[in-house]
């Protein structure tokens, strides 16, 4: 399997590869003409205007749209073709913005397709990320093959805000588990931490509906099998955050845990698994 990503994409961007493509979408040519404005105006950062000669600004509103439509032509419809004519056992690729995985069947054309790849992306001012890009076995056969081997589990690779790992369901069947980033985790709880200081002296009620609707977004994108243990841990780590900032109010603010529990069963949703395997919700076979 191939976890690749793309060095320094937003800033690579070639501009006129990027009209070209535009133009093979888009007939207007007024709205290729403020597209190529927007490339041309520059960046205001620290009072200071900067002016590049390629890339788009990472987080302005163009930036994705622009950049999937980059990627479309210099990836996608590449990585079709190549699956299509060169590739001899099945191939499986997933890619949200500069990064991707890839899947295949076979080990020669997973060294096959990184060669191509990077003459690909090169043709086009683009390259990949060294440290960020790897070969790795993974799959159904990959414990029991590194096992002969002598060799130690399965690696692990990062994507979409999951861990991705080789395990098997209850009834020993080979199944990919995905838990949440550890540091994404402590990320976003160190965040709220910062936020709940700062809505310390709001009513319980206003911080409490607040707190709902952050569990339930967390749960909505997190609550895949296989990753109640780190839903269940978040959920707590809010509840204690939350109690220390209600205990921080006053000197004789003490918040016991037998009261906490009942603030948290009726604000907290509790974790849930939201979404089904993969299998089932896309007809997935390998």
């Amino acid at each position: 399997m191939l976890d690749a990503d793309i060095r320094d994409f937003y800033g690579s961007i070639n501009h006129e590869w990027l009209v070209k493509f535009v133009e093979h979408r888009i007939a207007g040519k007024r709205v290729v003409r403020l597209i190529q404005k927007w490339l041309a105006a520059g960046v205001l950062e620290d009072g200071a205007v900067t002016y590049d000669a390629a890339g788009a600004p990472q987080g302005a509103s163009a930036s994705p749209l622009l950049s999937n439509v980059y990627l479309h032509y210099v990836y996608d419809l590449w990585v079709q073709q190549w699956r299509e004519k060169q590739a001899r056992g099945h191939v499986i690729v997933v890619r949200f913005a500069d990064d991707t995985v890839v899947g295949f069947q076979y080990q020669s054309d997973a060294e096959q397709f990184l060669k191509e790849l990077k003459e690909r992306l090169l043709k086009f001012d683009l390259e990949l990320h060294p440290e960020k890009t790897r070969l790795i076995e993974f799959g159904r056969f990959a414990a029991k093959n590194r096992k002969e081997r002598g060799e130690g589990k399965p690696e692990t690779f990062t994507f979409l805000g999951f861990t991705h790992i080789c395990g098997k369901t209850r009834s020993g069947n080979f199944t990919v588990m995905r838990q949440t980033i550890k540091k994404k985790l402590n990320a976003k709880v160190k965040a709220l931490k910062v936020e709940l200081t700062k809505r310390m002296h709001l009513s319980i009620q206003e911080v409490g509906k607040w707190l709902h609707k952050v569990v339930t977004g967390h749960n909505q994108y997190y609550g895949v099998p296989g990753n109640y243990a780190a839903l269940n841990l978040f959920r707590h780590r809010v509840c204690q955050n939350w109690r220390r900032a209600l205990m921080r109010r006053s000197q004789k603010g003490y918040v016991t845990w037998e009261r906490m529990q009942h603030m948290a069963d009726r604000w907290l949703p509790k974790p849930r698994i939201c979404h089904p395997y993969p299998s089932q919700r896309f007809g997935v076979r390998t």
